[in-house]
Parts: structure tokens; C-alpha cells; sequence
């Protein structure tokens, strides 16, 4: 059986390594990150992830707008979404297509179950 593929999309670049380090212990392969929207939208079309860990506030384009994006792509990847922020931007994640959200910093066991139950 293949590990789940999980694509992160991330701004800050020590957040983004945390988070790949994390997922790989947890068994996961996150093999490539992604810093921008534009870079999301790239690489789930070219590696074809499982889920792509979205953080909402993101430059230019942000998680709302690159959620919708990815979701348009024939890849059945799914889209769960990560904030600091707590906004009405996860509201309107959800409208957009994401599946939930989850807030930073994780519960290592929350973000584990979360992804969990949305991959089954």
C-alpha cells in the first residue's frame, strides 16, 4: 500500500519544514512544499496528492482562491486548511471546497485524527 501524499502549502518557510517533518514521522510523504499558491496549483497538478494542507493566509493568491483552483484539477485531491488566524476566512474556505480547518500551532493528535478521518 502507498503512503499517503500530502502537498503543504506554506509561506513561511521554518513553518513548512515543521510541518513536512511531522507529517513524514507520522508516516506520510510529503515530498515537495509549497510556498505560493501558484506553486500549489503547479505541483498538485504534477504530483498528484492525497490532501494538500492549505494555510489560508498566503500571498497573492490566497488558500480561498487556491483552494478553488486545485479543486478544479482532475487529481482527487482533497483540500483541508490551516490557519493562525481565527477569521471569517475559515468560513469562507469551507465554502470554497475545503474539507475543514484546522488552527496553528497543531495538536500533533488532532492534525493526525483530522487527517484521518477526511482519508479513509
Amino acid at each position: 500500500m502507498e503512503k499517503v501524499k500530502i502537498l503543504v502549502v506554506e509561506d513561511q518557510s521554518i513553518i513548512a519544514k515543521d510541518i513536512q517533518m511531522r507529517l513524514n514521522g507520522m508516516g506520510y510523504d510529503v515530498p515537495v512544499i509549497a510556498f505560493s499558491g501558484e506553486e500549489a496549483v503547479k505541483m498538485t497538478e504534477e504530483i498528484q496528492p492525497d490532501l494538500v494542507l492549505m494555510d489560508i493566509v498566503i500571498p497573492l493568491m490566497d488558500g480561498i482562491e487556491v483552494t478553488r483552483e486545485i479543486l478544479k484539477i482532475d487529481s482527487g485531491a482533497k483540500v483541508l486548511a490551516q490557519t493562525a488566524y481565527a477569521s471569517t476566512k475559515g468560513k469562507e474556505i469551507l465554502e470554497a471546497g475545503a474539507l475543514d480547518v484546522i488552527e496553528k500551532p497543531f495538536d500533533l493528535k488532532k492534525l493526525q485524527d483530522t487527517i484521518k478521518k477526511y482519508l479513509k
